[in-house]
């Protein structure tokens, strides 16, 4: 596929192979972008922003809709491109694809709800007869900077409130899974978006991040990727605004009044959907010392039960990560634990970029498979005694993206609530659920900023004071 800016699709002579991450097959090639393109990208952007500050909320919404029916008509192309690429089964490409769908639809909603209010100037000292209101202006041009994870969705999250907002976007998509937001790129511009207010740059992210991050005509960058990225980029951003959706080591906490059957679906979904590659991945399985045994029993027929293997092929369950050299890591680092004292109930073993969902048990919360972001399809299971201290484990980490608690107990379901540090926390659910309307986003080194769309617009449009000083 050809890359997008200056108002026209662009070929390079140097380009990028995209391949299905379980067989190593090219299934396209993308154009290597360069710092020079970033620059006239942003030269024609900067006219979008323009266009699109003028553009009606009515107007914007059409498009937005637009693109949503388009994205409906498509749905199956996109939900298997997605798969191929990113190495999801099918069934979690569809359903990822019919996610964005909603995410433009419930943009192109928010679009018309964009407001100001009212401040009661008259309640401060000597301000009688002055009358106040806050408007609500877009930033100009938005750096979409996505992973590879959600290649569709997430570019959805960034992109469809930009435009809702009134600005102008710039998509920088993982290297690996360019093709799906190219593809978006395309639909946007059928859906009759004006095309100096998209472009969408294949290549490297240590030369076109630089480029982005750096330029002053940016003025809000969106980023979704790891904690050391995302630092990076605050740094070289400057005194642009920034939204970072970074990552986790999800804690899910099992009390000893949980619901097994419950807990045992939630972890076996939330442990190895898209093979472990989500950021709110439950990862960390605290486990109640006076159940731990059942519900280890309980968990590990339904984890064999996981056929992992070939993507695209009907009865998998489990595909490859995106890349084999991850599925080294993450063999490495089951087999770092086990040295180290844990347990391998059950998985573990990697065919090139397949690994076979694993259960690791005994794991102390020192071991690199518990503190850092594992990425791949393990969980690791610790025993707690009591509600302190499965809190205590829980907050021990530097991540605070997503956390979950199974019990019945409504006292220690709000002490949960109020003292695990997360930005989004679950009762009788594990770690790894979103509805894409609602805010989203982590606290610590799990990021800053909420993604949502209602609540993205905010982060992409800024605030403008006005004060009538009425006779």
């Amino acid at each position: 596929m050809q890359m997008f800016f200056s108002g026209q699709w662009q070929d390079k002579s140097d380009t990028i192979d995209v391949v299905n991450p379980f067989n190593g097959e090219v299934i396209d090639t993308v154009p290597r972008g360069t710092a020079a393109d970033v620059d006239a990208a942003l030269a024609t952007l900067a006219e979008g922003a323009r266009i699109m500050k003028k553009m009606s909320a009515w107007d914007r919404c059409q498009i937005l809709r637009k693109a949503a029916a388009i994205m409906e008509r498509r749905e199956e192309e996109l939900g298997r491109l997605i798969s191929t690429e990113e190495g999801k089964i099918l069934a979690e490409g569809n359903l990822e694809a019919s996610r964005a769908r909603e995410v433009i639809e419930v943009s192109a909603e928010e679009a018309r709800r964009i407001t100001g209010e009212m401040v009661p100037l008259d309640a401060a000292p000597g301000a009688a007869g002055k009358l106040g209101f806050t408007l609500r202006v877009p930033c100009g041009i938005v750096a979409a900077i996505t992973p590879f994870n959600f290649p569709c969705n997430l570019v959805c999250h960034k992109i469809g409130p930009a435009i809702a907002g009134g600005n102008a976007v710039l998509i920088k998509p993982a290297s690996d899974t360019p093709l799906s937001a190219l593809k978006l790129t395309e639909i946007m511009l059928e859906a009759g978006l004006p095309p100096e207010a998209i472009a969408c740059i294949t290549g490297p992210g240590s030369e076109l991040g630089q480029a982005i991050c750096e330029d002053s005509r940016v003025r809000k960058i969106s980023f979704t990727g790891s904690f050391p990225v995302g630092e990076n980029i605050c740094r070289m951003a400057g005194m642009k605004k920034v939204t970072m959706e970074l990552g986790s080591n999800s804690p899910v906490i099992i009390m000893d009044d949980a619901d097994i059957e419950t807990a045992v679906k939630a972890i076996t979904s939330n442990g190895y959907a898209n093979a472990g590659q989500t950021c709110i991945s439950a990862q960390r399985i605290l486990t109640s010392s006076k159940i731990h045994g059942d519900f280890l029993d309980a968990l590990q027929p339904s984890v064999e039960a996981l056929s992992a293997g070939d993507q695209l092929q009907a009865g998998t369950n489990v595909g490859p990560l995106v890349r084999e050299a991850d599925a080294e890591r993450v063999e490495k680092w089951i087999r770092q634990a086990v040295e180290s004292g844990a347990r391998l109930v059950t998985g573990g073993e990697r065919n090139g970029s397949v690994c076979e969902p694993a259960i690791l048990a005994d794991v102390a919360p020192e071991m690199r498979i518990s503190c850092e972001e594992l990425f791949g399809p393990a969980v690791a299971l610790t025993v707690f005694d009591d509600i302190n201290e499965a809190i205590s484990l829980a907050n021990h980490t530097e991540f605070g993206l997503s956390a979950g608690i199974f019990t019945q107990d409504i006292d220690r379901a709000m002490r949960f609530a109020q003292e695990v540090d997360s930005g989004n926390l679950h009762i009788n659910w594990g770690s790894q659920w979103r509805a894409d309307l609602m805010p989203y986003g982590g606290l610590k080194h799990s990021g800053t900023g909420k993604e949502g769309p209602k609540y993205a617009i905010r982060e992409m449009t800024e605030e403008k004071m006005v004060v009538m000083h009425l006779k």
